[in-house]
Order: C-alpha cells, then structure tokens, then sequence
C-alpha cells in the first residue's frame, strides 16, 4: 500500500513535474505515480486533481503540495541530503533554486521542454535565451567551483534539489544544443545519465502517440 500519490504531466514535455518527480524518487516517498497528459494551461483533467490547476501535485500522508520547490523542500525533511549539509553551501542552493524558480523565462519561452523534438539542435536561440545561458552557465561554474569542485553536481557528488531543479534547463539544452562552455555542457551530460533521469526519458519515450503535441514534436521554424 502506498503513502499518497504524485500527478504529473506528460514527461515528454513537463518540466516543472521531472523537478517534483526527481525530489520525490530522491527521497524515497513510497507513492504512486499519476501521469495526466498535457494540452497547454491549467486543463479540466489537472484542475480536477490538482488545487492550484498545476502540475506536479504531490498527496503523501495527510499533505499536499501542488508547487515543485515546496515538494523539494517537503521531500528534504525525509531526505537531508537533498540540501547540502554545510550551512553557506544549503544557503546557496537555495538561493539558485529560487532564481531558477522565478526566473529564466526567455530560455523557457524560445526552448520549451520536448525531449524528443525533431529538428531542434541549433534552433530556437533568440538573444534573451542566450542571455539567460550565460547566467546559468556562469552560475553553475561558481557554484561547482566553490561547492561542488571535481565532483559531477553542483555541491558534490550528491545529487541535491538544486540539481533537480536546474535538470529541465538540461534537458532544454541537450535538445536545443545551443553553443555551450565545455563545464556546462559537462554538468549536462552527467544530469542526463543520472538512472533517474535515464528512466524519465525511457518512460517519456513510451508515452502514447495520441499524447504528443505537435508544436512541441515538429522542427521549429525559421
């Protein structure tokens, strides 16, 4: 029997529910998994699970979240190590979580999440997202450097909420491919082949066809 339930969106494309997903599988929260295609918004199916309308939405135990950095932040009190141990450092996790909670959203708008999107690499590079890859970039070479130095994550080699925060911008950047530094692109390729994230994908890869977007399956334009 399990503990609750975790909802989430169409893996393909949910990049807000693969940070949930991730923090939720990281701490070990014994739930079972709802997957609830996606139609761009808050569509009749989510709002009538979910009381924000969102996605992922987690039930585990008599509480409920329906926002990804509040599930990060739930799943670490059964899971400490999803923020590092050291004070600065937990300090500083937070604080880039939260930039990418509420910022980036040039780089969301011109590369949304589709992990399997035909045509995209080179593409979709306006001067906002290149902009915000450049800080991200630079954020995740100062805090590897001061956190996380010769390890494959961010604060070492623990996999932590800040890396499964910061995993979508991955996936965008894998499928996208703009020009990267080569520590960047580095960080990348070890998000993707953490086993969590190989089996998002594996599963994303098996989702039903009549679950595919076009806008978010065809060759971008221009």
């Amino acid at each position: 029997m399990t503990d609750g339930t975790l909802t989430i969106g169409t893996k393909r494309y949910s990049s807000w529910s693969l940070r949930g997903w991730l923090a939720v599988r990281l701490a070990g929260l014994n739930v079972a998994e709802t997957v609830i295609p996606l139609a761009g918004g808050a569509t009749p199916g989510i709002k009538a699970v979910s009381p924000g309308g969102t996605v992922p939405y987690l039930e585990h135990q008599g509480a409920k979240l329906w926002e990804s950095l509040a599930i990060c932040e739930y799943c670490a009190e059964f899971a400490p190590s999803l923020w590092p141990a050291d004070r600065i450092a937990r300090a500083h996790a937070r604080a880039i979580a939260g930039e990418m909670h509420a910022g980036f959203r040039e780089l969301r708008m011109a590369m949304p999440m589709s992990l399997y999107r035909a045509g995209a690499a080179g593409t979709c590079l306006t001067e906002g997202a290149a902009a915000d890859i450049a800080r991200i970039a630079a954020l995740w070479a100062d805090t590897r450097a001061r956190f996380g130095a010769g390890s494959p994550y961010l604060f070492g080699a623990a996999f932590t909420n800040a890396d499964a925060m910061y995993a979508p911008v991955a996936c965008r950047l894998l499928t996208y491919q703009p020009p990267l530094p080569p520590a960047a692109q580095a960080y990348c390729n070890a998000l993707r082949a953490h086993p969590l994230m190989e089996q998002w994908y594996a599963e994303a890869a098996q989702e039903p066809a009549e679950w595919h977007l076009e806008k978010y399956e065809a060759a971008p334009q221009g």
